[in-house]
């Protein structure tokens, strides 16, 4: 008799500590659904109050520690990761959503370190590119504590059908001649080539305060055209400046400064300043207006010396699929300084719009359009006739990432200028491969 007691016993305790799992199962269960749909507040709404009776349960903590940093609660949920990470050091999910608690935080060494250690781990490319994002983010919000110093090298290697843009036909007739024929000379033809470049650059921020930074950068860019040397060049530009943020709103104003060189020789100098304002009316949507003047030099072409003006405004709108999309309008003017020549001066008008998209995880296709309208001011002499150009321009690629701070872009680039002076009518096009790496 006693036997059966304690048999029964034994039994009725051991139910009612499998319904007690299975109870605590379906919490789990839930609120993983409850995750799964976005639902963090509820979840930690279902959560916390088992906290004290279930804190050391791994996947209960890691559950908690998930609903608590999406809700804000990021202290609480560092505790309950550190718990599971107390038993499994190795939990690349507890370590990411730890970094990501220290993100928020502004501990932003420590998730740089936690973001790291879980890459180290082996975790799947989607994951990897993930963890990139956020490391990008660690980058941008240090940018605005402390000075910050960023730079990047680049390599070209490519095929270009004009290097020296010019006319695609070796003849032209000039009215301002008689109509005659006029042969032009082989540089003064359109010439190809395969191409490569090297380039760089350094960017510099300093805050000054939460709101005010100082910014400065140096780069450079030096072509090499195989087999036509004589149109190698070497682009350097600097700049230095001021950005202020105020809420939404983010103002910059910049010095700027070009040096172009034409076969060894300097070819022009730009020198002037830009200014714009930038809207960031939430994480997804963008608008900013612009304008910048700049002073033309041209070391052997003195006659070409000229002031330029360009303003416009520009939309990006990032979708939830991670897709892209952004247009800009602007206006330009361009007048030559010496009054004798004001053929040479014009206004335009002109758009560009591109888009993006993620095709996989390391990899994303764009697309980028624009057209430029360009009228002259007065007839030119030598063609009798007052110059309009409209240049169409059509680039496509990819971006691909086989590793963080690393870019492959193969590139397709299209460009036709229709104009009414026959001298000024080109067509382009070229393709390129480019390797980029940030530091």
């Amino acid at each position: 008799m006693v036997n059966k007691l304690f048999c029964k016993a034994v039994t009725v305790l051991l139910l009612s500590a499998l319904s007690q799992v299975a109870a605590a199962d379906a919490l789990t269960d839930q609120a993983q659904a409850l995750l799964d749909q976005n639902k963090a507040k509820e979840a930690y709404s279902l959560l916390e109050p088992q906290e004290s009776q279930r804190a050391g349960e791994v996947n209960f903590d890691l559950l908690f520690g998930i609903a608590a940093i999406d809700v804000g609660q990021n202290t609480r949920g560092v505790f309950a990761l550190e718990r599971v990470l107390a038993l499994q050091p190795n939990n690349a999910r507890a370590r990411a959503e730890i970094a990501r608690a220290y993100l928020a935080l502004g501990e932003t060494d420590t998730a740089k370190h936690e973001f790291e250690s879980v890459q180290k781990q082996g975790v799947p490319p989607e994951v990897s590119a993930t963890i990139d994002r956020f490391l990008d983010a660690v980058d941008r919000l240090e940018s605005t504590s402390r000075t910050t110093l960023r730079g990047y090298a680049e390599g070209v290697f490519g095929y270009d059908s004009n290097v020296n843009v010019a006319p695609n036909k070796s003849a032209i007739a000039i009215p301002g001649f008689g109509g005659l024929p006029f042969t032009l000379g082989d540089d003064s033809r359109a010439k190809d080539a395969v191409f490569a470049t090297l380039g760089g650059g350094l960017n510099v921020r300093t805050p000054i305060n939460t709101q005010v930074a100082l910014v400065g950068g140096l780069s450079g860019v030096l072509r090499n055209n195989f087999g036509v040397r004589q149109f190698d060049t070497l682009s350097a530009d600097a700049y230095a400046g001021v950005l202020l943020t105020q809420g939404k709103n983010v103002f910059s104003l910049n010095g700027q400064f070009n040096q172009y060189e034409l076969a060894s020789d300097r070819y022009r100098t730009a020198s002037g300043l830009s200014g714009q304002w930038q809207f960031n009316r939430d994480a997804r949507k963008q608008a900013s207006a612009f304008v910048q003047y700049s002073d033309l030099r041209y070391q052997t072409q003195s006659i070409r010396n000229a002031s330029r003006w360009v303003a416009g405004g520009a939309y990006a709108h990032a979708f939830r699929g991670g897709e892209v999309a952004f247009a800009s309008a602007y206006w330009l003017n361009e007048r030559p300084n010496d009054g004798d020549v004001p053929w040479l001066g014009f206004d335009g008008l002109g758009v560009r719009a591109g888009a993006q998209m993620n095709f996989d995880e390391k990899t994303v296709l764009f697309a980028v359009g624009s057209i430029e309208n360009r009228r002259h001011r007065k007839e030119d002499p030598s063609f009798l006739t007052t110059r309009e150009d409209t240049q169409y321009d059509l680039s496509i690629g990819a971006i691909y990432t086989p590793a963080r701070y690393w870019k492959v872009t193969p590139r397709l680039s299209l460009t036709n200028n229709d104009s009414n002076t026959e001298l000024n009518k080109y067509h382009r096009e070229s393709a390129s491969l480019t390797v980029r790496r940030d530091f």
